[in-house]
């Protein structure tokens, strides 16, 4: 609206500043600056197409490098030598199982398990003269003896616990555990009263607790140990198995060095059968998945170029040169094979992989398992080699490193989109100030417009009212 304006004494209109545009004219001078500001921007949607079109190939260059990343890890698997001399066992019967170490050695073992390795237990005599467990036993304080018989060779030992003054029996057991002296207490109600009930911790005879010297402390006035229900006494026991024939004890029932590089669990007793013998799984398993990681790298590749004549389904990459050149790279090191001395294998095809028409691996199930139950040193000989790039998979995993840095084909091509969208932003920010500054120029011209428009107007009106003055004093109708 207009403000503030006026005529002199002149006719002369003074005009005012108008706060909205349109006001002082009648015109829609608000609808044409929003028409010419949304044709002004309008020069911006090219550059936020090209940035668009940047983001979806630093996604697609992502998707991709993921892909790469995972055969490189398939790859790193073949080329560690420590694969290829791995070993497994297997066993026969439910007696005992088995685990093979990195130091252990192929064989067939007969293993014959007489005992199984067991706990020894102890429990006092019957205590007399307590009802409930908050009577104090002993009066005093004192030392408690737990001992263990078979210790040291059948020297035995003693271990010490400290009572103290008016101790139930509840806290003896607590005293006990906490000491951590190779056995656990609890508290058995026989039914005619309580006992305290000892169980050692390991299994075997050395470990086994056999008794408690209780002279270091003073039983309460009354309380004393039952003369009829006794204490009763268990001694664990030894393992007793035999290796082939070789008469074995252990405290344990994990069996270590009976078998060397051979952990024995023994579960039961009977017989069972051992085998040491090359872990081929785990080989076989690591070449399935190589090839099934290379495939699933060009099934992705394959689907970020596909070319379907319209350009809304294309591939994001379709007609990309960082792609061709990550191909190009990858099929020159499979198709290019290892140096392979006498005997060994040189190509993929060897040892039962072949590089099909569409540019997937194929595997010859048949001769893969024939070379990897025969020809392990070889097989090592080849992915491995004798340095860290000296196998096929050394050489993969290198070329796939060198493609993700950032000189190498991906790596640059994700660089060079990112500086594009970097340049693009700023190209983009630079435009828009360039529009807000029009605008403001057409917005201040549209004002200047609005009131000259506004002042004719008023003119206009101001001469309009003389002119019908004039004829009424002259009679003029």
């Amino acid at each position: 609206m207009v403000s503030g304006g006026k005529y002199t004494d002149t006719g002369q209109f003074l005009m005012a500043s108008i706060s909205s545009l349109g006001i002082g004219s009648g015109l829609d001078l608000n609808g044409l600056l929003d028409q010419l500001n949304a044709a002004e921007r309008g020069k911006l949607k090219p550059i936020e197409s090209q940035i668009k079109t940047q983001q979806v190939k630093i996604s697609a260059y992502g998707e991709l490098k993921g892909a790469l990343s995972a055969f490189q890890t398939a790859a790193n698997a073949l080329n560690d030598a420590s694969l290829y001399q791995s070993l497994s066992t297997s066993t026969t019967g439910e007696a005992i199982q088995a685990a093979a170490g990195a130091d252990a050695s192929l064989g067939r073992y007969e293993v014959e398990v007489e005992t199984l390795a067991s706990a020894g237990s102890y429990a006092t005599a019957r205590l007399e003269g307590i009802e409930t467990l908050d009577d104090s036993v002993v009066s005093g304080g004192g030392t408690l003896q737990l001992q263990f018989a078979h210790a040291n060779g059948g020297d035995g030992e003693s271990v010490p616990i400290s009572i103290d003054d008016n101790a139930t029996l509840a806290d003896i057991r607590d005293a006990i555990n906490a000491e951590q002296a190779g056995v656990t207490a609890s508290i058995v109600n026989d039914g005619d009263g309580y006992r305290l009930a000892l169980m050692s911790t390991d299994t075997g005879e050395e470990a086994s607790i056999t008794g408690m010297d209780w002279s270091g402390v003073d039983l309460e006035a009354g309380v004393s140990f039952s003369t009829t229900a006794t204490a009763v006494e268990n001694v664990g026991k030894d393992a007793e198995l035999t290796v082939n024939g070789i008469a074995i004890s252990s405290p344990s029932n994990q069996v270590e060095g009976a078998i060397q590089g051979v952990t024995l669990n023994l579960t039961g007793e009977g017989s069972s059968t051992v085998k040491v013998e090359q872990n081929t799984r785990a080989v076989r398993e690591a070449i399935t998945g190589f090839v099934e990681a290379f495939n699933a790298l060009k099934g992705t590749i394959g689907k970020l170029t596909a070319f379907t004549g319209d350009s809304e389904t294309a591939g994001d990459l379709l007609g990309d040169s960082a792609v061709r050149s990550i191909e190009s790279q990858l099929r020159s090191v499979l198709a290019g094979g290892v140096a392979a001395e006498e005997g060994g294998f040189a190509m993929l095809s060897d040892i039962g992989i072949s590089l099909k028409l569409d540019g997937t691996l194929e595997i010859d199930q048949q001769r893969l398992d024939d070379v990897i139950a025969n020809d392990q040193d070889a097989l090592s000989a080849f992915f491995a080699g004798d340095t860290a790039t000296g196998g096929l998979a050394g050489q993969l995993s290198e070329a796939i490193t060198q493609l993700n840095g950032n000189n190498g084909a991906l790596g640059g091509a994700i660089s060079g989109a990112e500086s594009r969208i970097e340049s693009l932003n700023e190209r983009y920010a630079r435009m828009e100030q360039s529009i807000d500054a029009t605008i403001a120029r057409y917005r201040t011209q549209f004002g200047q417009l609005d009131g000259m428009i506004a002042q004719m107007n008023q003119t206009s009106d101001y001469l309009f009212q003389q002119f019908e003055m004039m004829n009424a004093q002259l009679g003029r109708k």
